[in-house]
């Protein structure tokens, strides 16, 4: 899940006139197409790659565990495969609208899976846990952060979601390694690993092609979700995501960004900027709403300006704590353990 965040479209240049009409390709760059299948949440898509690999394909990320998106890549592989078989799939990070069907698209073309390890045995373990221990521990958190009993039971019903969405796993890997050259048709792509959006989520980017298939660490109109994880209560996952956008600074400016979500874009560097301001301004929100003790859940209404679904209240709850846990470890906040509740108050000097 992501959230909106007001964006100076001057900054960034938008240089395809159109999308990708469901169950089409629209090509990006040599040999790169673009290809968008829906999601079943506010947020309704997700642009997966198909890239020539010689007389073959590789695909990097596979869409949503659905029927629909699976009668979509029926008809892309009918339609504008060409009778090549898809060698590789290249899946950037665990969640569902990035893994849903990798198994199903291996078994299918007889294809390797390439992930990074760590994606690879958190979305095993994650899969097991769906009988309720991985959520129960989800809502533990949450109530212990001051979430209402209604409102943990809501998170708590999302029970089995994920293999909901994601219907079968691939059991064997290629991993992915930060640092490493993949080559594809000819060209180079480098492995570019971003953390706090998820465990060890895998970039590509390509030199020779002036190309950078970000996944979900940077996308053009809206921000990367970034929750705390119910396994690492204290975590900070939002330093780790800031230190992970340094990695894309060092890319050329001139570099063609495909996101996971949104359009086709230049204007790289200005990108990350904004998410910087961006993440700034959220602490400064929360450091001004501290003045007196808080609870995450009476911060839900500074920072998010909307109702929410179960879906959503999960995610928005997991990115406050994150902004609160990245303001204690600076100690800019202290937090206070009451009554088997935390608050957090902005820190004495």
């Amino acid at each position: 899940m992501l959230w909106r965040v007001t964006v100076n479209t001057a900054l960034l240049d938008y240089p395809l006139p159109g999308l990708p009409a469901p169950g089409q390709l629209l090509q990006v760059a040599d040999g790169v197409h673009w290809i968008r299948m829906p999601l079943p949440f506010a947020l309704d898509h997700i642009n997966l790659w198909l890239l020539r690999d010689g007389d073959g394909w590789v695909i990097v990320d596979t869409g949503f565990g659905s029927s629909a998106t699976k009668k979509l890549w029926e008809e892309i592989i009918a339609n504008h495969l060409g009778g090549r078989a898809v060698k590789r799939i290249i899946v950037t990070h665990l969640h569902p609208d990035h893994l849903g069907l990798a198994a199903w698209l291996a078994e299918r073309f007889g294809a390797e899976i390439w992930m990074t390890q760590t994606e690879f045995l958190m979305a095993h373990a994650i899969w097991a846990a769906q009988g309720g221990d991985m959520l129960a521990r989800l809502a533990d958190l949450y109530r212990r952060h001051g979430l209402g009993e209604d409102q943990v039971a809501m998170i708590a019903g999302r029970a089995g979601s994920y293999r909901m969405a994601i219907p079968s796993l691939p059991m064997s890997f290629r991993r992915l390694i930060g640092g490493d050259g993949v080559t594809i048709d000819g060209h180079t792509w480098r492995v570019i690993i971003g953390h706090g959006h998820s465990p060890e989520h895998a970039a590509l980017h390509c030199e020779t092609l002036g190309v950078l298939i970000s996944g979900d660490m940077v996308l053009p109109k809206i921000t990367t979700n970034v929750s705390i994880a119910p396994f690492e209560p204290d975590g900070n996952p939002l330093k780790m995501f800031l230190d992970s956008l340094k990695r894309f600074s060092t890319l050329p400016e001139d570099t063609l960004v495909l996101p996971s979500h949104g359009s086709v874009f230049h204007g790289l560097h200005p990108r990350l900027a904004q998410l910087q301001e961006h993440h700034e301004e959220r602490f400064d929100i929360v450091l001004g709403a501290c003045e007196q003790p808080r609870a995450a859940p009476e911060l839900l209404r500074y920072l998010f300006k909307r109702e929410f679904d179960a879906h959503q209240l999960s995610f928005a709850m997991g990115e406050t704590i994150a902004h609160l846990n990245f303001l204690m470890h600076t100690k800019q906040l202290e937090r206070i353990d009451k009554e088997e509740r935390y608050r957090f108050v902005r820190a004495t000097a």
